[in-house]
């Protein structure tokens, strides 16, 4: 299906007034937005507008029954300047399997595209040059029809905002696993990318912060010994040369980094195993010397070294040196700015 994506640009852009490569994400703002309505059955009215405050009822659904999800993806700069999006019609494909979870209409995936190809190409200046920084972009949609009553939404926002961003961690990072509080059961939400899934993690997440550490690690709801993921990413442990990283079991996020970390990692040669793993597991091989490496992966981070998991009373510290998840690291950023092959055909220019 064709659609016309309607554009009313700013007279003048603000991004003369931000230091773009020296910023942390979600503290500015590029100066346009997506914006998508949903209303009688169909999303209508596709445009990009200045980034402004949008009018929201008190009785705006979202507010009272949670229906809003988001997505997280970054866009680059390549060899000729070209801004470039990273596997865009995955996160279109998530959206979708997070909106069908949570009682939401699905949103076309090559609108979803074509509306960040035009986002990022107005905004291409926002872009950080700078190695490992990139201009991280957020569609999400929520439920705005004014009603309350326990039911699905009539009426939806589909927007997409845009902020330039730095690397997210510049250290390796210490893990706190959480033995209290959960992040998801199987059969909950735990697989979509809920925006209710983030604020139940909010407070165990700052306790741990309280504690030195800088996210939680998650694990099952039932015994506390199966690890899922890993503040806002997947996590990878390599041990005996192999690597393993949790099976998406119905309560851990399919992260497209992940996916992407998969394939490098095998194209390089490695084993990798998809498979449940316990945090009693990873223990015994630190004990016992065969855990070479162990970081996290997502949209955000990026790849994020972990030198410590904090468990119970006791720490258990991990291997300084992360020679394959450095290089890793290094091919996704090449890949990303075309300094290297894209194999995979993971690039898509947004022009």
């Amino acid at each position: 299906m064709s659609y016309t994506i309607k554009i009313n640009q700013v007279q003048a852009s603000k991004v003369s007034e931000v230091d773009i490569n020296n910023i942390a994400m979600g503290n500015a703002f590029t100066d346009h937005m997506f914006i998508c309505d949903y209303e009688n059955g169909a999303w209508i009215n596709p445009r990009i507008e200045p980034l402004a405050a949008i009018a929201t009822h008190p009785a705006a659904m979202a507010l009272h029954y949670g229906q809003a999800i988001f997505e997280g993806m970054k866009a680059t700069l390549g060899n000729d300047n070209t801004p470039l999006l990273f596997r865009p019609m995955e996160n279109a494909k998530r959206m979708n399997f997070s909106a069908d979870r949570m009682g939401m209409p699905s949103f076309p995936e090559d609108l979803f595209v074509e509306a960040l190809k035009k986002l990022v190409a107005l905004e291409k200046n926002w872009i950080p040059s700078e190695e490992g920084a990139a201009l991280y972009l957020r569609p999400f949609m929520y439920a705005d029809e004014a009603f309350i009553g326990m039911r699905a939404a009539t009426r939806y926002k589909f927007i997409v905002i845009a902020s330039p961003a730095g690397p997210f961690f510049s250290k390796p990072i210490k893990l706190y696993a959480e033995t209290k509080y959960i992040r998801a059961a199987v059969g909950g939400t735990g697989e979509a990318k809920a925006a209710g899934n983030y604020a139940g993690a909010i407070r165990p997440t700052e306790m741990a912060k309280a504690k030195g550490y800088d996210q939680v690690l998650w694990l099952d709801a039932n015994n506390f010994e199966y690890i899922q993921e890993v503040g806002t990413m997947n996590v990878f442990f390599k041990i005996g040369g192999k690597f393993i990283t949790p099976d998406l079991s119905g309560s851990i996020l399919a992260g497209i980094t992940r996916m992407s970390v998969i394939d490098l990692l095998r194209d390089k040669g490695f084993e990798v195993t998809e498979r449940p793993i316990t945090i009693s597991e990873i223990i015994e091989a630190s004990q016992n010397g065969t855990l070479e490496e162990a970081f996290g992966a997502g949209t955000a981070v990026g790849i994020a070294m972990i030198e410590e998991i904090g468990y119970k009373d006791s720490k258990l510290m991990l291997p300084k040196e992360n020679p394959v998840s450095h290089d890793v690291n290094d091919s996704l950023n090449a890949i990303k700015t075309q300094k290297a092959e894209d194999k995979f055909g993971w690039i898509v220019p947004a022009v």
